[in-house]
Order: structure tokens, then C-alpha cells, then sequence
């Protein structure tokens, strides 16, 4: 593994997300998101491809901040790149539409792309569950539960493992 690019990913999107808090109630740092999916990743999982761990970390920069996808070219290369761009949703369209473009894109996302997409998603799910949103309604919270199922549906062939994590996770819908 290597270690020092994953390190320099990670002084990366301190650095990009410094001024980003949650959404929960006590507003935690952003950067606790990406930590948690390479975390997911590396010891739940046992995912040790540098790229995929790296792209984990970056996943948010280009769709969150102003990151350009050249940026993290020029910073980490094409490879961990091309894996961040496949998992950015384009901010410019409606929200339900870039919901229902990840559903449909998650199926053809290449291998490492699905890893990430998926601790994405069980992150998220963990965060609803312990710390959701302050103005999250019970039904909004079911509807993201619900509507990640059908992401991580069309993924989980990445990692029959993580699959099985997003079940136990989605058992605590609300």
C-alpha cells in the first residue's frame, strides 16, 4: 500500500473541506465523511488498492468544492481521477435528477468506483441512523434509506462483503 499518497489524499480534502461542516445536529467536520470511507474500505472491508482508498477519501472534492477534475489529475493522476469523476454528481442538474442518474450509472461504474460508492452509501446510512440532519423528517430519513438500496443494488457485485455491511447497516432504518 502506499501509504504517503494516501496521506497526501487525505491533506488534500482536509484542506479543500476545512470550512464544511454535516449536517447532523452538533455540525461535524466534513472531512470525518471521507475518513470513514476509507475507513469502511481498508479495515471493514480489507480493501488495500492505494486508488481506490485515495478515491474514497477525494470522492467529495470535485462535487463539493472547487476542485477540478484536472486538479486531482495534476495532484494524483488519471487513475484516481477518472474514479472520483465516475462517482460526482453534477451539481448543475435538480437534486432528483442527479438521484435517479446515480441509480441508473451505478450498474456500469467501473469496480473501483462501486467500492467507493458503496462505503459511500453505508456511511451515510450510519450517519442517518446515529446523527441524522436536525430537519430530517422520519420519512425523508426512510426515503434516503430507500433510495440508497437501489444504488447500492446495482453495485454490491463489487464486494459481495460490503454488500453484506449495507444490509446489516439498512436494518436500522428508521
Amino acid at each position: 500500500m502506499n501509504e504517503g499518497l494516501i496521506l497526501r489524499a487525505l491533506a488534500f480534502a482536509a484542506h479543500k473541506h476545512r470550512d464544511q461542516r454535516r449536517k447532523d445536529a452538533d455540525a461535524s467536520p466534513y472531512i470525518n465523511h471521507p475518513i470513514a470511507l476509507a475507513d469502511i474500505l481498508a479495515n471493514e472491508a480489507g480493501v488495500t488498492d492505494p486508488a481506490v482508498l485515495c478515491a474514497a477519501i477525494l470522492h467529495d472534492t470535485i462535487e463539493d468544492t472547487e476542485t477540478t477534475l484536472e486538479e486531482l489529475e495534476d495532484a494524483f493522476g488519471p487513475e484516481i481521477a477518472t474514479i472520483v469523476a465516475e462517482v460526482t454528481d453534477d451539481k448543475t442538474l435538480p437534486k432528483d435528477q442527479r438521484k435517479q442518474l446515480q441509480v441508473e450509472h451505478a450498474a456500469h461504474a467501473s469496480p473501483r468506483a462501486k467500492l467507493v460508492k458503496l462505503a459511500d452509501k453505508i456511511a451515510n446510512l450510519r450517519d442517518i441512523a446515529a446523527t441524522p440532519p436536525a430537519d430530517w423528517s422520519t420519512e425523508r430519513k426512510r426515503e434516503y434509506f430507500d433510495w440508497a438500496r437501489q444504488v447500492v443494488d446495482r453495485t454490491r457485485d463489487a464486494s459481495p462483503g460490503l454488500g453484506q455491511l449495507f444490509d446489516q447497516v439498512h436494518r436500522l432504518r428508521p
